[in-house]
């Protein structure tokens, strides 16, 4: 029986003025699924988003931003995202430098530890700085000495809180953007006189450029709309994130908490802008006379780069230590012995057991659905442009996630899913809406990975296997996937991870038989119970960090009985 027969039967009578092109019934299969893919995407990311800017109306932007609290509540967000950003940039580009430029000893333990605190929710740097510099931390005395007796409870707080939590982001984007470099320019600098400073200043830098933009703006981004870290330890300090939580779940004020939504999109939408202006303007650093850059020994640069980077591991070491070893002591400072109580959770306010099993199985769900979705997506577009029309439409709605906070997303979900009126009102307060809401915060590193992946297969590869007659998905199941899926792996892993770590994109959706593990966290802390959410967060990293180990595995499995063309 031919296997393509039964298609048409499935198929809708789509329009053709839909589909120029479309040549049979497989083809007019990937129409549907690519218009299918794009109704998803317009459903759960575009009308949510939508439903803020409706939801705002022009009286209440106006008395809202005149409002001294707000104003306060903005200017501190700036504030702490600028010493946020002048404290990371220039820790991550040493770090990025000493990986890429350098002949130090133990890169791959460093970029281990730096690389860390993805698998932690943002939650749990702040619960290590109270239990280090708090009322009752071990190192509270540090204070008074280096910063002139300030309170943790505040902006210092919260800038290192979110130094932790942007490093590991800002480390990855200017690793990428250092690890290319052309060795000719160097060797010319080097005949011509130039000594290692100016080098630096005039090949380095300026070919690193827009890796540094990157970097800055995601950091900057990240720390203005991050809610976690101020909500655990910023005391009196008001921020935007702060503030659109306690107008919508504290006052229920959706107009206000819509109006300071859209103050949160604007640092996004500005970084975003500047980051594809820069973009544009880029120059590719290897062409294809390039030579690969290698570091040559050099004693006093490498010393001087092992000990920054030391500095940083401890810091990072320290914020995550902190909270583990506080889930395995009994009453830190007092009585450091050993215990399991605090994994107790039936018996502490948060969710309990419960919540973590909720978090594992959105994480699997938000991983698996996820993948799929934006490999069908990646592929149609990449491989299969069939309806031109939702391709086109796609492509732009693909980017829109990377300049929309996770804190915003939320909220256009809780005001578009919560109204009676709509169809898909009986999602909201359940495990699929949240799946999805997770899916869409994370969409545009997922699509742009896959998407890459794709643009390196040759295009013969699916015109040879349709010059044969076989249907796209044939090539796409038996050629396409096994070569990407070390990327679909890395996806999964991403989302995952992400999923399992989140707090801002849900936090306006759950109920309380679907509480998560990242928000138990969040709860524990209010309830008092820190030593309990530092026993979560502590799960939390463990699943991550087995997760990725398993996946590593089977990338690893795969790769041996999929990937040996690669080596031939």
């Amino acid at each position: 029986m031919n296997n393509r027969s039964f298609l048409p039967a499935l198929l809708p009578a789509l329009p053709r003025a839909a589909m120029p092109g479309v040549r049979g019934a497989d083809d007019r299969f990937a129409a549907l699924l690519q218009w299918l893919c794009l109704a998803a995407l317009l459903a759960f990311l575009v009308l949510p988003l939508l439903a803020i800017l409706t939801r705002a109306g022009i009286a209440d932007i106006a008395r809202t931003v005149a409002e001294p609290r707000i104003q306060a509540a903005a200017w501190n967000s700036l504030a702490i995202a600028v010493a946020t950003l002048a404290l990371v940039l220039p820790a991550a580009f040493v770090v990025a430098f000493a990986l890429t430029r350098s002949r130090i000893a133990g890169k791959p333990v460093l970029r281990l530890v730096c690389l860390a605190p993805l698998l932690a929710p943002s939650l749990m740097p702040a619960i290590s700085l109270v239990y280090l510099f708090g009322n009752q931390g071990l190192l509270k005395g540090w204070l008074a000495v280096f910063a002139g007796g300030a309170s943790i409870y505040g902006p210092l707080g919260i800038v290192l809180g979110e130094a932790f939590y942007t490093f590991p982001h800002a480390l990855l984007v200017l690793t990428a953007a250092l690890s290319v470099a052309d060795a000719r320019l160097y060797e010319a600098a080097e005949t011509l006189g130039a000594g290692p400073l100016r080098r630096f200043v005039t090949i380095t830098l300026p070919n690193a450029r827009y890796g540094l933009v990157s970097a800055a703006t995601l950091v900057l981004t990240m720390a203005a709309t991050d809610f976690g870290v101020p909500k655990v330890i910023g005391g009196q300090t008001n921020v935007l994130a702060l503030e659109a939580y306690k107008q919508v779940i504290g006052q229920h004020d959706f107009e206000r908490g819509a109006v300071v939504g859209l103050l949160l999109l604007l640092p996004a939408l500005a970084s975003f802008a500047i980051q594809r202006r820069v973009a544009r303007r880029a120059q590719a650093g290897m062409t294809g006379r390039s030579v690969q850059y290698h570091a040559r020994p050099h004693a006093g640069r490498d010393m001087l780069l092992s000990l920054a980077c030391g500095a940083v591991a401890v810091f990072l070491l320290a914020l995550a230590g902190a909270a583990v070893a506080a889930a395995f002591i009994k009453l830190w400072p007092y009585d450091m012995s050993l215990t399991l109580a605090h994994f107790d959770f039936e018996h502490q306010d948060g969710g309990g057991w419960g919540a973590f099993r909720n978090s594992f199985v959105l994480s699997g769900a938000s991983a698996l659905a996820g993948t799929l979705l934006v490999f069908v997506n990646a592929y149609l577009l990449e491989k299969l442009p069939v309806a031109p029309g939702a391709a086109l439409l796609v492509r732009a709605i693909a980017v829109i996630p990377m300049a929309v906070p996770g804190m915003v997303l939320g909220l256009g979900y809780a005001m578009f899913f919560s109204h009676p009126a709509n169809p898909l009102h009986g999602l909201y307060g359940g495990m699929t809406l949240m799946a999805a809401s997770c899916i869409c915060h994370f969409y545009t590193t997922a699509h742009m990975t896959l998407t890459t992946s794709l643009r390196q297969i040759d295009g013969e590869i699916e015109a040879a296997s349709r010059s044969l007659g076989q249907g796209w998905w044939v090539c796409c199941l038996r050629v396409t996937l096994p070569i990407v899926l070390p990327s679909l792996l890395n996806v999964f892993r991403y989302l995952f991870v992400s999923s399992m770590t989140t707090v801002s994109c849900v936090i306006f959706l759950y109920s309380p038989e679907t509480e998560l593990a990242s928000l138990a966290v969040l709860n524990m802390d209010d309830a008092g119970d820190t030593a309990a959410a530092a026993a979560m967060a502590t799960l939390i990293v463990a699943c991550s960090g087995a997760v990725s180990l398993l996946l590593n595995a089977i990338g690893w499995y795969c790769g041996r009985r999929l990937q040996r063309w690669r080596a031939n």
